[in-house]
């Protein structure tokens, strides 16, 4: 899959469990498949968290076609959060009915009547997956979507609401793309098990899930970092957005850790379950800087 060069720099990038309330993420996906693990993870996530989930699928799929597809996600939570209502099917065209014709307010005014509803109803908050498909099935032009996309922080200022707005790379240029990449403040990981690592400076950010399947890119980066020219000598690996992280990736750091002396001093910053694996590999607590 490509990559924009957008959501290679972008600083909000996470993988999709990391979502939380007040976020509105980008996701860019290919071909055929719409990100069916991420919508997957997506909806779980909300359901065992006590949200309640809108999923606007493709408009060129029908609701029990979308509802078929999550129900190939591993477990029962999905299939009782649809018979119950906590999760709700819906297209574009149902949630501004009877308007026919799209516009930012009248999205905008459905979106609080929904997070209201959700609200009085009594869930934890509410998130909605939106394919942005629904642009060329209703007619409406880009510069109509990207002034919406643009324009919606007011949705999410109550910490309420959440929503990923995925975009087929088919339908649109790759300007509009990258530009509503960086309209929004949080950029997805297009799969489960992507890794992406990215340094700034003397930080490397390990970004979605470090194991055996991505120990290869893991452990070129973690050595850029060692190797890399760097002002004041020290250099820190943060994990606090990485899903999980393998015994392999893992003991590299360790490894890491005890070698680096002879080039640099080496900092890790991580969640309290990533310290406890690495401490259990040998790691010196005092260089383990673990998140509260």
């Amino acid at each position: 899959m490509s990559v924009l060069v957008s959501e290679e720099r972008h600083p909000g990038t996470l993988p999709v469990q990391h979502m939380a309330l007040g976020h509105h993420a980008f996701l860019c996906y290919d071909g055929d498949s719409p990100g069916w693990d991420v919508l997957a993870a997506f909806v779980w996530t909300g359901l065992a968290r006590g949200e309640k989930v809108i999923v606007l699928g493709p408009p060129e799929l029908t609701e029990a076609q979308v509802a078929a597809r999550l129900q190939q996600a591993p477990g029962l939570l999905v299939a009782s959060g649809y018979e119950r209502a906590q999760l709700e099917l819906s297209s574009m065209r149902e949630l501004i009915m009877p308007t026919r014709t799209f516009t930012a307010d009248r999205q905008w005014q459905r979106i609080v009547e929904e997070t209201e509803a959700a609200r009085a109803e009594g869930y934890a908050g509410l998130r909605t997956y939106i394919d942005m498909g629904w642009v060329a099935a209703l007619g409406a032009d880009f510069d109509t979507m990207m002034d919406r996309e643009r324009r919606a922080g007011h949705l999410f200022d109550s910490g309420f609401y959440s929503e990923i707005c995925a975009y087929d790379r088919r339908r649109f240029p790759e300007p509009v793309l990258d530009a509503m990449c960086r309209a929004h403040p949080q950029n997805l990981l297009p799969a489960l098990g992507a890794l992406r690592c990215r340094r700034d400076g003397a930080t490397l950010a390990v970004i979605g899930e470090a194991g055996a399947a991505t120990y290869e890119r893991f452990a070129e980066a973690l050595d850029g970092l060692l190797r890399a020219p760097l002002p004041d000598g020290t250099a820190t690996v943060d994990l606090l957005r990485a899903g999980f992280l393998g015994a392999e990736c893992a003991s590299a750091l360790v490894r890491a850790l005890d070698g680096a002396g002879a080039r640099r001093p080496l900092r890790i910053r991580c969640s309290a379950g990533h310290a406890l694996l690495l401490r259990r590999l040998g790691a010196d607590p005092s260089v383990l800087d673990v998140a509260r």
